[in-house]
């Protein structure tokens, strides 16, 4: 029995930890693979093309869009990102979990169109954490705090969108809960139909 990855979307709050879980669950496992998203952004200092993002023209991104080469995109602040189709497909079939984080609404696109997807909103144990975890970075502003916490506010309106929450107050907890869903997620009788037509026809032939 050939087994097809999942495609498996987290999103959250900023602060609450979703990049440190996959970080940990992918160097725990190797049936899972980071998706690199296309941009339109200038590399920073030590970033690599095709490790942290591609790196592309606006041009070359508009193709991409016209061709139907991405499953999903956006605009912020003057650059396109998006999750090239070919990357994601080429895991997948290779019977590779692609993890992909981003931001409810890429979510609900890619849940159109891959009906099968997994999708999983990371979550502080609550509001007072989060702020505390935002605070105990020490690289931002009270301003800039202050705006994630709004933002997070206006997220939470599309969290029963999601499959599953994962509340992330000890992180070797959350990342065998996150392993736990995906895992079981590949058991599900609509994710095995093939496996199941060839066990009914081998009965039939009996």
């Amino acid at each position: 029995m050939n087994r097809k990855g999942i495609i498996i979307v987290v999103s959250g709050f900023s602060g609450a930890g979703k990049g440190t879980i996959m970080k940990a669950l992918i160097s725990k496992y190797d049936q899972y693979a980071l998706s690199i998203s296309a941009t339109t952004r200038d590399p920073r200092p030590g970033e690599e093309n095709g490790r942290e993002y591609f790196f592309v023209s606006n041009e070359e991104f508009e193709k991409l869009i016209a061709e139907n080469g991405l499953i999903e995109h956006a605009g912020y602040v003057n650059h396109y990102y998006g999750t090239p189709r070919k990357f994601v497909e080429d895991k997948l079939n290779a019977g590779i979990d692609v993890i992909l984080e981003i931001e409810i609404q890429g979510a609900l696109q890619i849940k159109e169109q891959y009906p099968d997807a997994v999708l999983l909103f990371v979550m502080p144990p609550s509001a007072e954490v989060l702020e505390q975890r935002l605070r105990g970075r020490g690289t931002e502003s009270d301003e800039v705090i202050r705006q994630r916490l709004k933002r997070a506010n206006e997220e939470a309106v599309g969290i029963e969108n999601y499959d599953y929450i994962v509340i992330n107050d000890k992180l070797e907890d959350a990342v065998e809960r996150v392993h736990g869903i995906i895992t079981a997620a590949h058991g599900t009788p609509d994710r095995n139909k093939e496996f199941i037509a060839e066990v009914r026809e081998q009965l039939s032939r009996l």
